[in-house]
């Protein structure tokens, strides 16, 4: 493990206040370093307003723990706030009566900024390549620094989604492993709200890395949307999201551990399973380390979320709230014709896969090979290279998954896929399942 000496510096995708520069001192670490964090809400459009409004509330936090704006990069499309769905310009609350966490959040990068190839070069510190982009704003941090990244957005076995590209699980780790290389921070923490996030990590990160990540769901179940609020008709926030939100609110964070809130929020997260994955080590830095602290912690609030749904059920659950909430029936056959839109463009989805695999597993032939491509694989070092390349040949082909995010829910069938059959058969039969066919877009 690295020396102990750590600088923190905070890079924020996505959130919302001004720093407090008054009492700062009180967050550096002994040795004199700082926190960087990095906070990315990954997604846009109203339906996932409770992305941003994660992300936001995490820049609160961090903000209010006094973690300086000049350590914090935020990535956030930004059109939520004042969306014209939104009946509260301007707000953004991430649970039920809670405050504006919009409130004077800065924005690095916003809009068609929010994308693979920016936040991949923000946390590898590549300033000439992200010079007149946003505010070109890149994570620098050093040996002595303690680095914290949250990432919020709609995930898949083994993809995170941007608005408009995937985030492969490779690439993501050969960045960490290049910034542990290069010495790019004494110890880095990294929070992943995301469906099958799990899948990211597991046996695809070292464990010698001086890296420790925390993710709302393991490898093989979606995390969960909750707070659906008839006013703003959307999610608020997500249950791995607002419970370790309201840890480090209420919390003395110089006594917690980073295993301590792991334990913690594993145990109030009774919707998905949170994993831990990379150097599990270092999860006994305490988390005034991590994110800072407040010398007084909030008192706790009340988290009641009994109407949490997977992540990839949100747009429908939001259809069926609002169809019970029109007011007439012109406005309700309006909402009711956009749910059978929705699951047109999921059953063509669907077929999709469909076809692709009878075409390489006729079912008359092997009726139970054909069943078991729709168990749950692992994504190892063993089939994670055909798992990307069979992937990258859909978007091309098929449909873009990060525009269709429904389609992130049946990528377990491609990982089966590249266990069964070659990787060279498997790119032919891609390419004739969807030659000739009309691209897919906006499968939500």
């Amino acid at each position: 493990m690295r020396s102990e000496t750590v600088m923190l510096t905070a890079v924020v995708l996505g959130f919302c206040t001004t720093t407090a520069v008054l009492g700062l001192v009180n967050h550096l670490l002994p040795s004199g370093g700082q926190i960087k964090v990095v906070l990315v809400a990954g997604s846009n459009t109203y339906d996932n307003f409770r992305h941003q409004a994660d992300v936001c509330h995490a820049y609160q936090i961090l903000h209010n723990n006094g973690i300086p704006d000049e350590n914090i990069i935020v990535m956030m499309y930004d059109d939520i706030a004042n969306n014209t769905e939104n009946p509260e310009p301007g707000v953004i609350i991430n649970r039920p009566g809670g405050p504006n966490v919009y409130k004077n959040v800065p924005k690095d990068y916003t809009g068609k900024d929010v994308n693979k190839a920016n936040f991949l070069n923000v946390l590898r510190g590549n300033k000439e390549v992200m010079k007149n982009i946003g505010t070109g704003r890149v994570l620098e941090s050093g040996p002595n620094d303690h680095v914290f990244v949250n990432f919020v957005d709609h995930g898949g076995p083994g993809v995170l989604l941007m608005p408009e590209e995937e985030i492969m699980a490779s690439e993501l780790i050969d960045v960490l492993k290049s910034m542990s290389d290069k010495s790019r921070f004494a110890k880095m923490f990294m929070y992943i709200e995301a469906c099958e996030s799990g899948s990211i990590f597991d046996d695809l990160l070292p464990d010698n890395l001086n890296i420790f990540v925390m993710t709302a769901a393991d490898p093989h179940e979606s995390s969960y949307a909750c707070f659906y609020d008839e006013k703003f008709q959307t999610y608020l926030g997500d249950v791995f999201s607002v419970e370790w939100m309201q840890d480090s609110e209420t919390e003395d964070l110089r006594l917690e551990s980073v295993n301590h809130q792991f334990q913690k929020v594993r145990t109030e997260t009774n919707t998905s399973h949170v994993e831990e994955y990379g150097d599990i080590d270092i999860g006994i830095t305490k988390m005034s380390e991590v994110i800072g602290y407040q010398r007084t912690p909030m008192e706790r609030y009340s988290l009641q979320y009994n109407d949490a749904v997977p992540g990839h059920h949100v747009p429908v659950a939001i259809l069926g709230q609002r169809i019970k909430q029109a007011k007439d029936s012109e406005e309700k056959t309006k909402l009711q014709r956009k749910l059978r839109d929705i699951m047109e463009g999921r059953k063509m989805v669907e077929q999709t896969f469909i076809k692709l695999l009878r075409s390489v597993i006729p079912s008359s032939e092997n009726h139970q090979l054909f069943l078991q491509t729709n168990q749950r694989p692992d994504l190892t070092k063993k089939n994670v290279g055909c798992f990307e390349k069979i992937l990258t040949q859909i978007t091309k082909k098929c449909f873009s998954i990060s525009q269709n995010p429904f389609a992130a829910s049946h990528l377990h069938k491609i990982i089966n896929l590249c266990n069964m059959v070659p990787e060279l058969t498997l790119m032919e039969k891609v390419i004739h399942t969807c030659s000739g066919k009309p691209t897919l877009q906006g499968v939500v």
